[in-house]
């Protein structure tokens, strides 16, 4: 069991050895939650909690290079196919043949590109925050997405960055971003210094390096919320995402920030449960 009753899951893959968080009913509709940087499984407590409710069964992995066993040191191994890999193993691993799958954040890229590449796998899709990549790619050519991510390049310095993260998450550097101030506590005790954050920043270079597979377009039911203060993810982007789903799609524009899961969890369930009742409709 994890510290709030959760159960705890081991799967080894890829040489690693992952764990995650299980909970709700194990007969209920599986629900998968992707968390993002530098977030853990334990950032879906609030949202997960109110899934379980409704009867809703929860997997919520903490993702590559966020544990010792399971944080390559080599950049390449972060690149999304190896990612979307990962949560391909935890269906597997639970025997589950589809999952309605949530993601935020990094979460979000590695849910858009499992839903793309493997549809047959994936029930109904809500992304939090993340556009879909290739709107993403049009807003830093077009729109102002490349002023809002401009740390990016910045992290592709060997070392340094991991070194002034640490500092920054220990001093509580995304509390000017908003996010809460016990969240970033719990999430800087798991990344305390440099060689813990390895493994995030590599997502990072992984992404920024050429080649990789294209994700295309999303034929599965998708909801995408999208909070119109994030400073990280613009506008541009965000509005562009429909031209990238051509399943039934709904687009929910909140008055907030990037740290959805951790500020508006009743907003974000309700969207996940209304996507696994089958309420969503192409529109906003």
């Amino acid at each position: 069991m994890d510290s709030n009753g959760g159960r705890v899951a081991h799967l080894t893959h890829d040489g690693l050895r992952f764990e995650a968080v299980l909970g709700g009913d194990p007969a209920g509709e599986p629900v998968v939650l992707l968390h993002g940087f530098p977030q853990d499984a334990s950032a879906w407590d609030g949202v997960a909690g109110l899934l379980h409710q409704e009867g809703l069964r929860t997997l919520a992995p903490h993702q590559r290079g966020y544990l010792p066993g399971a944080a390559p040191t080599q950049v390449s191994a972060y690149r999304l196919e190896a990612l979307v890999g990962d949560v391909l193993a935890w269906l597997d691993d639970q025997d589950l043949a589809r999952a309605h799958v949530v993601g935020h954040d990094w979460g979000g890229a590695v849910a858009w590109a499992l839903a793309a590449w493997h549809p047959e796998r994936v029930s109904t899709l809500t992304v939090l925050s993340t556009s879909h990549p290739a709107a993403l790619a049009w807003a830093v050519r077009h729109g102002d997405q490349a002023r809002r991510s401009w740390y990016i390049a910045g992290f592709q310095v060997p070392r340094l960055p991991e070194l002034a993260l640490a500092r920054m998450l220990r001093r509580g550097g995304l509390a000017r971003t908003g996010l809460p101030a016990a969240d970033g506590k719990r999430y800087a005790a798991r990344l305390p210094d440099a060689a813990s954050l390895r493994g995030p920043v590599n997502w990072y270079r992984a992404a920024a390096a050429r080649g990789g597979r294209r994700v295309g377009a999303v034929g599965v039911p998708t909801a995408y919320l999208w909070g119109a203060r994030d400073p990280f993810l613009g506008r541009a982007a965000a509005e562009r995402t429909e031209a990238h789903v051509s399943g039934d799609y709904r687009f929910v524009e909140l008055q907030a920030g990037h740290w959805l899961l951790e500020t508006r969890a009743d907003e974000v369930a309700a969207a996940v449960l209304g996507a696994v009742r089958g309420r969503g409709h192409r529109g906003h």
